[in-house]
């Protein structure tokens, strides 16, 4: 048998085709150069299939696939000098027998999930989020109706799945989170990790307070009556018109009603502010409700996934329930029919457009959401023989279809909305984002019967859709953080935690005063935008092209049995990267002209908004100034160090060291 210690510290596959046949004393040499061992301080050896082998301190594996348990000694010529080895004895490297077996569990002091459908729960509780329910129904309608569920299809097929797989693949192979994960791929790529975790703490100082909108409107509806059905409260005004409760009321342009002014005018407040410029003071209403709200996420993940995989039985399947429950009572409203029909008929020269095919490949992006270290981070906690690749169709196949399942709901109302106003679908349907919920989906759950239960059970449902979100978020942050700080951090997770929740909430401020809207805005559009996209193009750069498919390929095959499929590598080497390439370049040629409510946001918020992305990003290039510098050598050997995987003496092949038998 041959053992070849290639070039730039690269591991070999190691192949075992026979049975072991050997044994040694400890101290005497192998007779073969590829060897699994055990550790001299053990007592016995444990097996593949965890029984117990005979003790011999040095033989080999069944024939087939490998237990990754077991260390590779590797040699770097054979016997005799020979590259081409021999069969003759060989001396075992003295390294090589204090190597420690592991078994197919993670490595010490590693949790993982206490049942697969933990992870699956938390992985589908991640993807379908808010966005699904407020942002597809409006980009579907507006780009085609069923026309633009082709473009949709066909870039989660060719973009957005090989990505989710490719970060499943990647977490759960090398067991570590968004930051230290790249000293195993390509370590001056490391940058991209630091990146990932400031993108994940601006998400959390705008996306809560969305939930924390959706706790006040919750709290609201404990009432016999909604607040936001009449016009008779302290905050309405003049233009208030309540058409619901009405015969013959005339709705003009400049009508507006009880849900959007309770809406804009007693949840928001935005009328006490003049904008970016005038933020104005704090709604302690809304800082009581974000406050509880970082509570109830403390809580769910201070301990882990152990206790954060608890909560999404509860959080990732309620949703599903509301919204079944929601489409049952939406499609028995009159006129429901308009509003799936406009929802659901194509048109079919939409798709010569390039916005749509932009669209598309922007929401499958943001909806399956690679790039954010959630998926690198939940990943790293599953056993190491996982099938990660069906759960990758399993989890992306549910995210596209509740996206189309919202899209049903939202519309039913939407025409049942549009035949009380006597108006067109399109007329109703021109809210987006937040206002698409809160004012307009909440307007018609006013005036349904039995409104109260029906707005209980789904502002209950936005805030289980958020709060899934958030963990996953967070999760990456503390997954990376506490993977590459381990010594320091392992041991005082609930306290570290803590103090990122904490950074947070106080983070979340300005979005917490009566001009918060503007400033949650500004975030979504140019924290979420081209930096995450930019940082995951480089990602699958990374993997692809520097760590190298074949290499990828053969983690994947010493995982699953079986290595990825031609379809896989094509899209992961030239189809995924072009795709985000197609993002990013949408992105920045068009200019954004931000726009909430009557205020338009001026150009200076422009600037402040790409100095926001960029601030992440930045991460990246500076990253790799810094390795190349404190990398010793030439300037060609830093390069060379500075691209090659990096595995530490003693690691594990759940480490990064590649074992495999083919």
């Amino acid at each position: 048998m041959e053992v070849v210690l290639p070039l730039n510290n690269e591991f070999i596959p190691l192949n075992s085709e026979k049975e072991a046949s050997e044994s040694l004393k400890d101290g005497e040499e192998c007779k073969e150069n590829g060897v699994l061992i055990k550790d001299s301080r053990s007592s016995h050896k444990v097996s593949e299939e965890g029984s117990k082998s005979p003790t011999s301190p040095c033989e080999k594996g069944e024939s087939g696939h490998i237990s990754n348990g077991y260390s590779a000694v590797q040699s770097p010529v054979g016997c005799n000098g020979n590259s081409d080895g021999d069969d003759g004895a060989c001396p075992l490297p003295s390294a090589a027998c204090g190597l420690q077996e592991l078994g197919k569990s993670a490595p010490p002091g590693r949790e993982t999930w206490s049942k697969k459908a933990d992870f699956l729960l938390s992985v589908i509780g991640y993807a379908v989020d808010l966005g699904n329910v407020w942002r597809f129904p409006y980009i579907c309608y507006q780009n085609g109706g069923g026309a633009f569920l082709i473009p949709y299809f066909l870039m989660a097929v060719f973009g957005g799945i090989p990505l989710f797989y490719m970060e499943l693949a990647l977490g759960q192979y090398h067991r570590n989170g968004a930051i230290s994960i790249w000293r195993k791929i390509c370590p001056i790529f490391k940058g991209i990790g630091y990146a990932i975790c400031i993108i994940d703490l601006f998400l959390a100082f705008y996306y809560n307070t969305i939930i924390a909108w959706a706790l006040y409107y919750l709290y609201s509806s404990f009432t016999s009556e909604l607040p936001w059905t009449t016009c008779n409260n302290a905050w309405n005004t003049q233009n208030c018109t309540s058409y619901f409760l009405k015969d013959n009321i005339t709705w003009t342009k400049h009508s507006t009603s009880p849900a959007e002014e309770f809406y804009t005018r007693q949840v928001l407040q935005v009328h006490r502010s003049h904008g970016l410029e005038d933020l104005g003071g704090i709604r302690w209403q809304l800082a009581l409700c974000l406050l509880l709200i970082f509570t109830v996420v403390y809580f769910s993940i201070w301990k882990g996934v152990k206790t954060s995989g608890k909560v999404v039985w509860v959080t990732a399947t309620f949703p599903y329930v509301v919204l079944f429950i929601l489409l049952v009572r939406g499609a028995t409203l009159p006129g429901a029919w308009r509003g799936v029909l406009f929802y659901l008929k194509p048109e079919w020269s939409k798709l010569l457009t390039t916005q749509v095919w932009v669209d598309a490949a922007a929401q499958i992006f943001f909806s399956l959401g690679p790039g954010f270290g959630a998926l690198l981070a939940f990943a790293s906690y599953n056993k190491f023989n996982n099938n990660c690749y069906k759960d990758a169709l399993i989890t992306s196949t549910v995210n596209c279809l509740t996206s189309f399942l919202s899209g049903c709901v939202i519309f039913t109302v939407l025409g049942y909305m549009a035949e009380k106003r006597n108006e067109s679908v399109a007329d109703v349907a021109k809210d987006s984002g937040p206002s698409l919920l809160f004012i307009t989906y909440a307007e018609a759950i006013a005036n349904m019967p039995a409104s109260t239960f029906f707005a209980i059970i789904f502002f209950l449902m936005l805030i289980t859709l958020g709060l899934d979100s958030t963990f996953a978020g967070l999760e990456g942050v503390i997954t990376a953080v506490l993977d590459e700080y381990s010594e320091l951090l392992r041991k005082r997770r609930e306290w570290f935690v803590l103090g990122l929740v904490v950074v947070c909430y106080l983070g979340a401020l300005s979005t917490l005063t009566y001009g918060g809207a503007f400033v949650v805005k500004l975030f979504e559009e140019y924290v979420t935008g081209a930096a995450v996209i930019a940082v995951v193009f480089l990602e699958s750069i990374a993997v692809s092209w520097f760590y190298g498919m074949k290499r990828f390929c053969r983690d994947v095959k010493e995982m699953l049995g079986f290595s990825p499929g031609w379809y896989w590598q094509i899209c992961w080497v030239a189809i995924s990267p072009i795709f985000l390439l197609f993002i990013i370049a949408s992105f920045l040629s068009v200019p954004l002209k931000l726009k909430l409510f009557n205020y338009t946001y001026p150009h200076w918020t422009a600037v402040v908004g790409y100095c926001i992305g960029t601030s992440s990003f930045i991460c990246v290039p500076s990253y790799m100034v810094y390795k190349i510098v404190i990398t010793p050598g030439t300037f060609k050997q830093r390069i060379l160090k500075s691209i090659t995987p990096e595995v530490d003496e003693n690691e594990t092949p759940n480490s990064g060291v590649h074992l495999d038998a083919v």
